[in-house]
């Protein structure tokens, strides 16, 4: 896929998007089929100082712009995310080149259906790993956070309860990770990032790319 292009993989399970939303380098993901992906090419540079990545390469479960996996247990109400309701986890391989993030992109909506923008939902960042001189959406808002078992510097940007963009870094970077949505979800409420009554409508995984990326 390249572009805006979305494929489905085999029984619908996940969708590659290649998602490249602010760039027109040339650039292209692929998969085996399987529940994953490489970045085949990518000719993505964005300008110094990095502004917004070129793209957004990732596998996804759930609705994004309305492009919605079949089967897949979403939406969920926020206040029936209890532990043990949606479990992730996220192997990857990385390249020390570039100017990347190896993240996690979560939408919470306040409705059931399609994914708004940041000012009518939240958008719930993790970051496994980065490289090069790029950082979140926003300011730093707390340090050595504990969530769920897991250490986080939490960022954001926004306008407050109607959502924005909350980031959660972890402070000892990883390749892996699993993780329960249920205690983040549970810290964006407790910081007043969105209402128990949202919906968690779309988990997202792979790679924002402002330079590079390809491997």
């Amino acid at each position: 896929v390249s572009g805006l292009e979305v494929a489905q993989l085999p029984g619908d399970t996940y969708h590659l998007q290649a998602n490249e939303y602010s760039s027109s380098a040339a650039f292209e993901a692929a998969s085996d089929g399987c529940s994953d992906f490489d970045i085949a090419t990518s000719g993505i540079s964005q300008a110094q100082p990095y502004g917004e990545p070129g793209g957004y390469p990732s596998l996804y479960k759930g609705c994004h712009w309305g492009d919605c996996t079949s089967a897949s247990g979403l939406p969920v109400e926020v206040s029936a995310l209890t532990p043990g309701v949606v479990t992730t986890a996220d192997d990857t391989t990385t390249v020390s080149s570039g100017a990347w993030d190896d993240a996690y992109d979560i939408w919470f909506n306040s409705i059931a259906t399609g994914t708004q923008g940041t000012t009518t939902g939240l958008e719930m960042m993790v970051w496994l790993d980065h490289y090069g001189g790029i950082q979140p959406a926003g300011g730093i808002v707390a340090t050595d956070v504990v969530v769920g078992g897991n250490t986080y510097d939490v960022w954001y940007s926004g306008p407050g309860s109607n959502g924005g963009t909350v980031s959660y870094v972890l402070v000892s970077p990883v390749s892996s990770l699993s993780f329960d949505l249920a205690p983040l979800a549970a810290d964006a409420v407790a910081r007043g990032y969105m209402p128990r009554a949202w919906y968690l409508i779309d988990v997202e995984a792979g790679f924002e790319l402002w330079q590079g990326g390809q491997g």
